[in-house]
């Protein structure tokens, strides 16, 4: 999708505004009351969502990142302005945290997916070096049932050809047919070289 200027200054306008930590919680109890939109990132504990995050408000430290995979335990709440919240879930698939601990965070991940009201829009994170991962598939399964709009943001693709990018886009748009919560734009992103982050901005502000 082409976004007109107006549609890329709408998007650098939202996200260069005031972006604070709100809350981070671990229960569906001490979620934080709010009525703002709220735009949430999804996706395996190496992906980098925290980056992604740090990208789009272009902080280097508003959302933690780690060398350690699934260090994001909780769903942390991030106020954007007076206008969105952005929600930083917990990454999926690592094993080497125990399991208990995995199955806690995961089913309240789910949970909050299937009852928050004002969430408008999962960016489900997609690394372009790793295609699509069984456990990627799954939570998009959950998705669609639960009826919940999301958006592949493919990650790192700095560090992948380009062919390889386009090949990745073209598997998930033919495996879109069979899920029907998925919205049909890609947008493929670089947090290191700020590749396609001004398209996300873009794409998020008209959600406000």
């Amino acid at each position: 999708m082409e976004y007109t200027p107006e549609q890329i200054e709408q998007g650098k306008h939202l996200f260069s505004g005031e972006c604070n930590f709100i809350a981070g919680s671990t229960a569906l109890s001490n979620l934080p009351i709010s009525s703002l939109p709220e735009i949430a990132f999804a996706g395996a504990s190496n992906v980098g969502k925290s980056s992604i995050v740090n990208a789009l408000t272009s902080r280097r430290t508003l959302a933690r990142t780690s060398s350690n995979p699934g260090h994001t335990k909780q769903l942390n709440f991030f106020k954007l302005r007076e206008d969105m919240v952005l929600v930083d879930l917990p990454g999926y698939g690592y094993a080497r945290a125990a399991k208990t601990s995995i199955a806690e965070w995961t089913g309240f991940t789910k949970d909050y997916l299937k009852g928050r009201p004002n969430l408008k829009r999962i960016c489900l994170l997609i690394d372009s070096r790793r295609d699509l991962k069984p456990g990627d598939v799954e939570i998009m399964n959950l998705m669609d049932e639960v009826a919940v709009i999301y958006q592949v943001v493919l990650t790192k693709i700095d560090k992948v050809k380009k062919d390889d990018v386009e090949r990745i886009i073209s598997a998930i748009k033919t495996s879109a047919k069979k899920h029907t919560a998925m919205h049909p734009e890609i947008i493929a992103t670089s947090s290191r070289e700020g590749y396609g982050i001004e398209d996300l901005r873009a794409e998020l502000a008209m959600l406000k």
